[in-house]
């Protein structure tokens, strides 16, 4: 098999026969984080660097690790070419992680570019690329509609003002961008930059925000917005799930505690953001929205990389030691059977212990996509293969993209679905399945069902 040819990741004859009735379906992408102010105005992209690693934290990470200088890499002196030399330079080193895989399939599919990246190669490929990503052809929008894409949900703070959804809505991508109502800001209340938070949410809504009625009524009223603008799920990203049940007069007591600039005990920060996400549930519930749950996640652990760079540059990890199920227990029996729960893990040791759980909970509640770091051939087949085992396939809610990035949409949602034609060819030649079961669960997997649970 040659690198990337047709048959990548496809080693049996029954899992190419699977991939042939799934591998052209329409996209559906349930979380990403677009630039929804980029996608509006239909900027063009400058260059491949500008298009493919000017967001790409997974890019940076694997940079760092060959000893690029961070000049080249993140700097504000430093040209896009400069920055792109530098990545050729050492990508032949960055074989055997997804990213080598990701942005090469990113240059074939998208660009028609099948050269090898390298430094022998920069040269070509930077000019080959720009050719053609500064035409009308390779704006953000034509992208999309290229890549099939049929429904996208960013990530929206409850402070956004959403014009460029406004916007979305009535150009040529009319319904395929909605917004998602992620409300982090909100609820981390001990934060140093909560505070300034909460005046910026009550400056966006018109409203003081002197008690906790005061606070929910603004989430509530920013849920609405969003919800006239097509949003069908929110989305919570927690290191540890805590969700138990507090006493509203408790909560708006840590509320004012907070808003008077008095520092919050870890208990009293984890009992306020547990009273949080039930009050978002709730919202989640009314409307028939799914109520999506990303924890796992150790931020910001490389402290010089933070101190330079801020947040969100390629210094998360997660720990296997974290409470998955007890902190998330009060949450899913409040709202059994009246709310859709996807569960995200980071760890993939937790897999068949999350697996366990959204088994026990029934059809509302499920094991999402392999997420992060997971979000490769290894941690997809293996979260695909356990999942299955422990609860069941067809309970799965298909594949997210978890982007930052326009260009590798298409590339994402393809390594899945050859995975998944992998998994489930290998179960049709051992006898476990007939292969007409196993396309009719591709095609569920790979489109069907997150059509449907979602409410695309």
């Amino acid at each position: 098999m040659a690198f990337l040819d047709k048959d990548y990741l496809l080693t049996t004859a029954s899992a190419k026969a699977i991939y042939d009735g799934i591998g052209a379906l329409p996209i559906l992408d349930p979380h990403n984080h677009c630039d929804v102010k980029a996608l509006a105005e239909d900027r063009g992209f400058q260059d491949l660097w500008e298009a493919e690693a000017s967001t790409d934290h997974y890019v940076w990470e694997l940079m760092r690790k060959c000893g690029v200088p961070e000049e080249l890499i993140t700097g504000k002196e430093a040209s896009n070419y400069d920055k792109w030399k530098a990545l050729a330079g050492v990508f032949e080193l960055f074989a055997g992680n997804p990213t080598y895989e990701w942005v090469h399939l990113d240059l074939r599919t998208r660009l028609g570019i099948d050269l090898e990246i390298n430094a022998e190669n920069a040269d070509a490929i930077w000019e080959a690329s720009k050719a053609k990503l500064q035409t009308k052809e390779f704006s953000p929008q034509s992208l999309i509609l290229a890549m099939n894409v049929e429904a996208m949900c960013s990530t929206d703070d409850p402070a956004d003002t959403l014009e460029y959804h406004e916007i979305l809505a009535k150009s040529r991508l009319a319904g395929r961008v909605r917004p998602t109502f992620r409300p982090d800001n909100a609820m981390n209340i001990e934060k140093e930059t909560w505070n300034a938070y909460v005046e910026k949410l009550g400056k966006r809504w018109n409203r003081s925000m002197d008690s906790l009625d005061d606070f929910l009524d603004v989430l509530a009223q920013a849920h609405d917005a969003m919800g006239k603008l097509g949003t069908i799920a929110s989305d919570h990203g927690v290191t540890t799930p805590f969700a138990y049940q507090l006493d509203k007069a408790v909560a708006d007591m840590l509320f004012k505690k907070a808003r008077a600039g008095e520092a919050l005990s870890s208990a009293e920060a984890a009992a306020f953001r547990g009273y949080f996400l039930n009050e978002m549930a709730e919202l989640d519930a009314k409307k028939g929205w799914v109520f999506q749950l990303h924890y796992g996640a150790v931020r910001n652990v490389r402290k010089t990389l933070f101190d330079s760079l801020g947040a969100d540059v390629g210094g998360d990890i997660s720990d296997h030691a974290i409470e998955v199920i007890n902190p998330v227990l009060p949450l899913l029996n409040r709202f059994d059977n009246r709310l859709k729960v996807v569960l995200y893990n980071m760890n993939p040791a937790q897999n068949a212990t999350l697996a366990m759980l959204t088994r026990a909970f029934g059809a509302n509640v499920c094991l999402g996509p392999a997420w992060w770091l997971n979000d490769s051939y290894i941690g997809i087949k293996t979260q695909l293969e356990l999942g299955a085992s422990i609860d069941l396939f067809s309970n799965m809610t298909g594949m997210v993209s978890d982007s930052r990035k326009i260009l590798s949409y298409g590339s994402r949602f393809d390594v899945y679905r050859r995975t998944l034609a992998g998994v489930l060819g290998d179960q049709a030649d051992r006898g476990q399945m007939s292969l007409d079961t196993a396309k009719k669960l591709a095609k569920r997997l790979a489109y069907d069902r997150p059509k449907a649970f979602f409410g695309f």
